[in-house]
């Protein structure tokens, strides 16, 4: 099992551990996962749009750069004007070394590898954020502004997954 798949299963075990067995992360937690996330696809995404041949993916990861690259710039806005300073956490550190683990590993790929390679973990990646808002982020943030950003953004990772599925389907034919 990859790094990456390790940050994905710590991102992912995060959400299902029950409310009362952790405390939750903090808002300044949250906003650096939200950070890390959203820059761990951003990077994944530049990647695949410089070496995939498929028209297709190369959309999709453009989509994933400017989606995720416009999350961060709202994050980033709202984290400066409330004054909070994002705390890296085991679960951000996590997502940074599985994402650039992940990047040395797709950039080892080529052609239809590389396309399979980079769609699947898009759709396990997704997954495990929506798994993480729905169970961690959103349950754990106190800040309102902070709570309604995650909540503002979950139906655009929901969109990103269906679409990576069905280009997941599309590359199995």
């Amino acid at each position: 099992m990859s790094m990456f798949q390790h940050a994905v299963l710590a991102l992912a075990a995060a959400a299902f551990l029950p409310v009362h067995a952790q405390q939750g992360p903090t808002d300044p937690q949250i906003a650096a996962i939200v950070v890390t996330a959203n820059q761990v696809d951003i990077d994944a995404g530049k990647v695949a749009k410089s070496r995939s041949k498929s028209k297709d993916v190369r959309q999709f990861a453009q989509q994933m750069i400017t989606d995720h690259g416009g999350v961060n710039k709202q994050a980033t806005a709202l984290v400066t004007r409330l004054q909070v300073k994002p705390e890296a956490s085991d679960t951000s550190r996590s997502l940074k070394k599985g994402g650039d683990e992940n990047i040395a590993r797709l950039k080892k790929l080529k052609g239809r590898e590389f396309d399979q390679a980079y769609v699947d973990q898009e759709v396990s990646y997704h997954q495990a954020v929506l798994d993480a808002i729905d169970k961690t982020l959103l349950p754990s943030a106190k800040n309102a502004e902070l709570k309604e950003l995650i909540t503002k953004v979950r139906p655009a990772i929901a969109a990103h997954l269906e679409h990576a599925k069905h280009l997941q389907a599309a590359l199995g034919k």
